[in-house]
């Protein structure tokens, strides 16, 4: 089994790829901030999963990848709570947005 057949995974690439998709809408001064920021966050939560798995032979590398994974899943969320403030998204989309995260 490869990295791409775990749930978490599998489930990070989705919201990143939604938050792609939702950041599209974001007026153009958050280009370079808010609208960067989230689809980077919400892209290194997959990225640290593949790299934790390649690494799960070395219990503290591992540990330490997934670790990293939960604090840009964190990142991401807060991020989430600047778009709803900012009234970039609603709030049903951001509970939803949330609740895959």
């Amino acid at each position: 089994m490869g990295f791409r057949e775990l749930l978490a995974y599998k489930k990070a690439f989705e919201l990143a790829l939604k938050i792609f998709e939702i950041t599209k809408s974001f007026p153009s001064e958050e280009k370079y901030s808010l609208t960067d920021q989230i689809r980077r966050s919400s892209r290194s939560v997959c990225s640290n999963i593949g790299e934790a798995y390649r690494k799960r032979r070395y219990p503290k590398h591992f540990t330490s990848k997934l670790s990293d994974s939960d604090g840009e899943n964190t990142e991401t969320q807060i991020w989430l709570d600047f778009s709803l403030s900012f009234k970039y998204i609603s709030k049903e989309l951001y509970d939803e947005l949330i609740s895959e995260s």
